[in-house]
């Protein structure tokens, strides 16, 4: 089983680019994205027929959003994570299967000037939460947008963005939770180097020259490693300034 998750930066944007042939070449049984900027009646559905898509849209008519396309119909579909105060951005969308949740998260920016950083703590917690319950059911799969770069060797320059968003302590810390709370960064199960991102600056040359971060994830339960064959990033696929990133599970 092969899923997939891609922050497009705009769904309405990348179908006029490659997304659709990104699906096609790709074939993931699911993918996840993030920041749809769209509702189901803002696009013109022409992806196969083998998907069902599942939305989570923000109040906020072309912001954030959250949308899952599956191969496989879903027991049940959550939008939200069942507390008032973050649900109004269509931040989380999960999607219930035999043996696993799978929860596509586009985690809150905390702004330049880290203006958000306070409400983006509240949120690390609420949704470590969120998290904790759905396992205490079932294994989980969690992926999406983070918004945070876990480690040094996450980003290509770490000392120069120790305060910046993306990189402070206190977002660090809440990834970090969620790795002390026993989930796993999968990617770091294959490839413990740096150099591998999932971002780049939109600045003329950055990517060209790699100078980026790895904020997109996906994290499991402990229980699923030994279904985890493979987790990878498609940093060749352009139309947006995130790359797909994946895994496969036996």
């Amino acid at each position: 089983m092969k899923l997939v998750s891609w922050n497009v930066n705009g769904l309405r944007a990348i179908l006029r680019k490659n997304f659709l042939e990104f699906l096609e070449q790709e074939a993931p049984d699911i993918l996840c994205v993030q920041e749809t900027k769209a509702s189901p009646n803002d696009v013109e559905q022409l992806w196969p027929g083998t998907y069902t898509t599942f939305w989570n849209e923000a109040q906020k008519k072309g912001y954030s959003g959250t949308a899952t396309f599956t191969r496989s119909r879903p027991i049940q579909v959550t939008r939200g994570i069942g507390h008032k105060a973050h649900d109004n951005e269509g931040r989380v969308l999960t999607v219930e299967y035999e043996n696993f949740f799978l929860v596509n998260a586009y985690v809150p920016n905390s702004q330049r000037e880290l203006t958000r950083l306070p409400y983006r703590q509240k949120w690390d917690r609420a949704f470590l939460k969120y998290l904790q319950k759905l396992e205490a059911a079932k294994p989980v799969v969690c992926c999406g947008d983070f918004n945070v770069a876990h480690r040094e060797i996450d980003l290509a320059n770490p000392k120069a963005n120790e305060r910046n968003h993306g990189f402070t302590q206190e977002e660090r810390g809440g990834f970090q939770r969620l790795i002390d709370a026993g989930f796993v960064d999968t990617f770091r199960e294959f490839e413990p180097g740096p150099g591998h991102y999932s971002w780049w600056s939109q600045m003329p040359g950055v990517r060209a020259r790699n100078i980026g971060w790895r904020i997109d994830y996906f994290v499991v339960s402990k229980a699923l490693l030994p279904r985890l064959k493979n987790a990878f990033i498609r940093s060749g696929i352009v139309g947006s300034d995130h790359c797909p990133v994946g895994i496969e599970l036996h």
